[in-house]
Formats: structure tokens, sequence, C-alpha cells
């Protein structure tokens, strides 16, 4: 049970996020996907959700490039007429989160110290059955990473789900207005 896991790929220079507005249609999601898979780019998280534009979807793209398969990326997600705007948004100030849901095995000799764990993490827990506690947790990847491997310590991971990346730039505009302001792809 002491054994570092390494649920997500270490921070290098190369880690990209790209946030990707796009008209909220049936297929939109598998064409992009597909235009990744197709092209062999790995994606280390893809998060897709309506925004408060019902008509809109964003995409949150996780992956670890260089400059030039980032511009490549770029171009072919433009390509596609249901993109609106791309932006990659670890070019500029931005908070990232994502969101674990954690299971492990429970008995009365770890209970106080995974409860000690998850307050130290603030981590919250969310279900608790004789023999399992469940808890969520939100923040960086490396909290993320952090609070699974102290976990793993002192319990046994039932089941683990993790939601990938969201990422919103910091400051008051956001990304609609790139396409307001007619920016397009920054």
């Amino acid at each position: 049970m002491n054994d570092v896991i390494h649920l997500v790929p270490p921070r290098t220079k190369d880690r990209r996020v790209l946030s990707v507005l796009v008209e909220n249609r049936h297929g939109v999601l598998s064409r992009a996907s597909g235009m990744f898979a197709a092209r062999g780019y790995n994606i280390d998280s893809l998060t897709v959700s309506p925004t408060e534009d019902p008509s809109m979807s964003r995409m949150t793209v996780c992956l670890g490039c260089d400059d030039n398969v980032i511009e490549q990326i770029r171009k072919q997600l433009a390509k596609m007429t249901e993109v609106i705007v791309i932006e990659d948004v670890t070019e500029r100030p931005h908070v990232e989160r994502e969101l674990v849901l954690l299971k492990v095995r429970l008995d009365p000799s770890n209970r106080s110290d995974l409860l000690n764990i998850a307050a130290i993490f603030k981590a919250k827990s969310v279900d608790m059955t004789p023999d399992t506690i469940t808890f969520e947790i939100v923040g960086s990847a490396d909290k993320l990473s952090n609070f699974i491997n102290m976990i793993l310590q002192d319990a046994e991971v039932v089941e683990l789900a993790r939601s990938g990346v969201v990422a919103v730039r910091r400051g008051s505009d956001g990304l609609r207005e790139s396409f307001s302001s007619g920016v397009g792809s920054s």
C-alpha cells in the first residue's frame, strides 16, 4: 500500500490546456476527439459541458505537446465548422481544477487516520458504509495526486473517478469575449 502512484502525467513545460468553445450540437465531441486520435495526439484529459448559453459547449483539453504540435491542433480544430473560439489558457493567467471521488476500504484501525488526511487536504467524506468511505476533493492535479498517495499509505482503493481538468482565465473577461471581439483562435 505504500507505492506512490502517478495518476496524472508530471507537469512539464510542454503541458497545455486548451479551452474550445463549440456549438452545442450532436457529434461535435466525437468529431473533435476523432481528429485527435487520427493524428496520434495523446489527450491527458478531455472535459466537455454546456455553457451559460445552451447553444454552446466548452471543451477543455489537457495534453502534452510542443509549440509546433499545439499550432497544428489549433489549425485542425479551427477547420471544424462548429468551433467558435480556441484559446491556449496556459499562455495567460488562469485557474485550473479537477474533481476526484475516491472510495477506499475502511476498518477501525484506519478510520481516524483517513479522516485526518482528508481534513488536511480539505476533502469531504460524501459516503460511508461499514467497510468503505468515499471522499470528494477538488483542486490542482498535484494536490489530488498527493491526497491519493497519502490515502494509499493507509487504505486500499476500491474505486476512483477523476473529472479531468477544467480551466478559466483569471480576470474580468472570458472565452466568449474572444468570440465577441472577433479574436477567433488565440
